[in-house]
């Protein structure tokens, strides 16, 4: 969902192509490369690996924006390099690249007792949470373009409140 706000607002058509989703444009004067992995989430690091070399993308210019179930439903976080705190796409990523020196835009989604985290992450948003998700979704994308125009310190500082 950030994914197509960030697209929406910068003009970047994002395309099937194999296993994942691509677009490439610029949010102000960088150049960037959205990318929707396809495959089951625990195998999101060869998608991710995949563009990396294709495009050269360092470690230290990839943002990874993920979901975080231990996190307050619509809070965000960001977070310069990391673990994958058992996010199970994040470590995918980790172990496909090499290294955890990526920044992370986390997004809270909350936890239900009672309910597997996979039947949690997969349903839909009850109605009472959408515009809290909603409001996460556009900060999260405001999050990304800091990140992108004025590096990850000032966004951490600007966000991370």
């Amino acid at each position: 969902m950030v994914v197509d706000e960030i697209s929406s607002r910068c003009g970047i058509d994002v395309k099937t192509r194999g296993a994942y989703n691509v677009g490439k444009g610029s949010m102000g004067d960088k150049d960037i490369i959205l990318l929707e992995p396809l495959t089951f989430m625990n195998r999101s690091g060869l998608a991710v690996r995949d563009i990396m070399k294709r495009y050269h993308v360092l470690p230290e210019n990839l943002i990874v924006i993920q979901d975080d179930i231990d996190m307050e439903i619509g809070k965000l976080k960001i977070r310069k390099r990391g673990s994958s705190g058992g996010h199970r796409g994040v470590e995918s990523i980790i172990e496909t690249i090499g290294t955890r020196d990526f920044a992370r835009v986390k997004i809270g989604v909350g936890r239900e007792a009672g309910v597997s985290v996979e039947d949690y992450v997969l349903r839909k948003f009850k109605k009472d949470d959408i515009p809290l998700i909603r409001g996460a979704i556009v900060r999260a994308a405001d999050a990304v373009e800091a990140i992108v125009k004025e590096g990850i310190e000032k966004a951490m500082n600007w966000f991370n409140r």
